[in-house]
């Protein structure tokens, strides 16, 4: 299994201290992000290789990851403009060499980890679905994509960041898509920019979704940061 680990945002609600830094090295209790998800991906789940996409502050992010001891597996791949989620993966789908994928943002956080999440896609999901999202429960609804599953944990609906009640389950942008699923989207040459909104639509009742317990958050503001930090 490879992974794309989507790195190369400017982290503008974090201002000031993304002025000087990438979003991607922003630290959780000492380490930086992308320390923390390269860590969970290969030492801990055994993921065979890693791209990294780089576009602010690209220089500081080659620089960090030529010291990281898994770095030979490491591809870093810079965006002179920023593709989107869905651009970056369209782009890379030969990356992962007729392989399941993980998709991820490097500015999430969670403390379960992924391995619960690979084990359920691999021993659960239903053969009909293309793809396992990862999900979590948020007491803000309007800020996040909510999803509503059927009995199967098949997602039926989906909406970004709308104030419409489907509930409060959200989407953690983390994502494992099938050696099927990947290949389908090179045969039908998909262009999309939006992972969530231009390819998740399309695809309803074919995502099979995992719910973490555990502490999750994106570090897209400040407030997020100190949480993080503080859990």
């Amino acid at each position: 299994m490879r992974a794309i680990l989507l790195s190369a945002g400017k982290g503008k609600r974090l201002r000031p201290l993304t002025k000087k830094i990438p979003k991607c090295l922003v630290k959780i209790k000492k380490k930086s992000l992308i320390d923390i998800w390269i860590n969970e991906l290969i030492s801990k789940n055994k993921v065979e290789k890693i791209l990294i996409n780089t576009h602010y502050l690209n220089h500081q992010v080659v620089s960090h990851l030529k010291k990281n001891r898994y770095r030979k597996k490491i591809k870093i791949v810079y965006e002179k403009k920023l593709k989107g989620t869905g651009g970056t993966l369209i782009d890379n789908l030969e990356f992962f060499k007729q392989s399941d994928g993980i998709l991820l943002h490097c500015d999430n956080y969670c403390k379960e980890g992924l391995r619960d999440f690979i084990g359920n896609y691999k021993k659960k999901m239903p053969k009909n679905c293309l793809m396992s999202m990862f999900t979590f429960r948020t007491n803000q609804p309007e800020k996040c994509g909510i999803v509503k599953i059927n009995k199967k944990k098949i997602v039926v609906k989906f909406k970004e960041k709308t104030k419409n009640n489907l509930g409060n389950l959200a989407n953690g942008a983390i994502y494992i898509l099938s050696k099927k699923f990947i290949n389908l989207l090179k045969r039908k040459k998909f262009k999309a920019k939006n992972f969530s909104t231009d390819i998740i639509p399309k695809i309803l009742n074919k995502i099979y979704t995992y719910e973490t317990k555990e502490f999750f958050t994106d570090i897209g503001t400040v407030k997020n940061l100190k949480r993080a930090n503080n859990n």
